[in-house]
């Protein structure tokens, strides 16, 4: 059914309605459409512009396609364009031309400005929760190996020994960062453009502010034109569905490196591995190398949306069709890789032998020497250059730092002494490190103690803001 056509004296060319329409991917928003509508109807009721016998019967007719609506029983045709010409075709269809009436002081610029507001808000909450489920399974794994010694990494060059469970744990600091976003997101977001019609307002006696509590938004719009053009929302959505899609392809990347036959550090289990369709032998962590793909799908989304905002002017254009199919597809990506990688993190185990056995290699206790001779007051240029000459006299002769006599320690700097070899252990760094955020045993216990805490309150938080989203949709 159109929304409009009576200045037209010709149904639009065939490929002008096939380019117009939307209805084959907008029609995940008619939950939220009803919601909304159902909240208009209420306004133009206790304004007196329906009257009550009317109004009951449009509820009536809305009520009844919200459950057909999720039920199935009632979806799109392939004549209709969108998802608010679908509906109000199902509205028409209950009740004659006073379906109609619930137009009234609305257009499909604030309407779908709504809906996508709402449905963006309702997906954000359940990735937050999901995202929670990973943090949750991090943090168990980083327990598991929280007295796993290991070599740390930088430019994939070995650099200092790390508890395992420390590098396990830097994942859910990356996935709080994300938690936060959304947070701050959210609060951004719950401003209503209900009311602002196609761009000026309304002359009709609406209370924006009423509808905009009744969607659980904080606040309504304070510039109609506004309301109706912004779309940043769903660039912000999408940039932090890029920021998630990179911090799972980080994950993937390390668990691709770590289950290789050089690594052979995880052992990644069966159920989140896949064979080979020629090689019998075969067993790929596909779940960390399809994280580590889909990154750069939702880096695409988010540049195409960018791209798509940069120069429209004014009010609305109908450039901004182009902003569902990205979101929609970023948000179905995250919620189709989360419980995938949280499986696989879940249930990997890592050869402690292994990595205990690698920890000390590429004289990773290098730093150790520098900080000997600090302790003795020598300046770290000077105790950085000893370190180093340590270093390229035990490669030239096929020797570990600890392996030096006492005699060449002194040759290389004289306040190297014989009790250097203390702290050349691995156990020794580990237990050093005892700054905050530190690798040692129990700057890593105050560490995983603290991100517990702080995942259970955030956890807690969008619990409660996923049921008062459920409440107010009418579930």
């Amino acid at each position: 059914m159109a929304l409009w056509g009576g200045r037209f004296s010709q149904s639009p060319a065939e490929a002008v309605f096939a380019l117009s329409q939307s209805v084959q991917f907008d029609w995940r928003l008619a939950p939220y459409d009803l919601r909304s509508s159902l909240a208009h109807l209420s306004v133009l009721e206790s304004s007196g512009l329906l009257d009550k016998k009317v109004a009951a019967a449009i509820r009536k007719a809305l009520e009844e396609l919200v459950a057909e609506v999720a039920s199935g029983k009632f979806t799109y045709l392939a004549t209709d364009e969108d998802v608010h010409s679908a509906l109000e075709r199902g509205l028409t269809k209950k009740l004659g031309e006073i379906g109609g009436a619930l137009r009234a002081g609305r257009s499909r610029n604030d309407q779908v400005a709504t809906d996508l507001r709402l449905y963006a808000m309702d997906a954000m909450i359940s990735i937050a929760l999901s995202i929670a489920e990973l943090q949750e399974a991090l943090i168990a794994k980083a327990t598991e190996y929280s007295d796993a010694p290991a070599p740390g990494f930088t430019h994939l060059q070995h650099a200092q020994p790390v508890l395992f469970g420390h590098e396990i744990a830097k994942h859910v600091h990356a996935f709080a960062r994300d938690l936060d976003r959304i947070q701050d997101w959210l609060t951004r977001t719950s401003v209503s453009p209900l009311g602002s019609g196609a761009l000026a307002g309304s002359s009709l006696p609406l209370a924006p502010e009423v509808t905009a509590k009744v969607l659980g938004f904080t606040s309504s719009a304070a510039n109609s034109i506004d309301a109706v053009s912004d779309r940043d929302f769903v660039a912000e959505a999408l940039f932090i569905l890029s920021m998630v899609g990179v911090h799972l392809s980080r994950i993937g990347e390390e668990w691709c490196i770590w289950s290789t036959t050089e690594f052979g550090w995880a052992r990644v289990s069966d159920a989140y591995s896949t064979g080979s369709s020629i090689m019998p032998q075969k067993k790929n962590p596909d779940m960390a190398e399809l994280a580590r793909g889909k990154s750069g799908r939702l880096i695409g989304n988010l540049t195409g949306v960018l791209a798509m905002l940069k120069g429209l002017p004014f009010a609305y254009n109908r450039d901004l069709q182009e902003d569902k199919e990205p979101l929609f597809d970023s948000i179905d990506t995250v919620l189709l890789v989360l419980p995938a990688v949280t499986g696989m993190v879940a249930t990997t185990e890592f050869d402690r032998e292994k990595m205990a056995l690698a920890a000390p290699l590429g004289f990773s206790l290098a730093t150790e020497i520098a900080d000997y001779l600090v302790r003795a007051h020598i300046p770290f240029s000077q105790a950085h250059e000893a370190a180093g000459k340590c270093v390229a006299l035990c490669e030239s002769s096929g020797r570990q730092l600890h392996q030096l006599t006492d005699d060449e320690f002194a040759k290389i700097h004289p306040a190297l002494k014989g009790d250097v070899r203390d702290v050349l252990t691995v156990q020794g760094a580990l237990a050093s490190r005892t700054t905050r955020g530190g690798t040692a045993p129990s700057a890593l216990a105050q560490q995983l103690s603290e991100a517990k805490s702080s995942l259970e309150k955030t956890r807690s938080e969008f619990t409660a803001a996923a049921k008062a989203f459920s409440t107010m949709m009418g579930a």
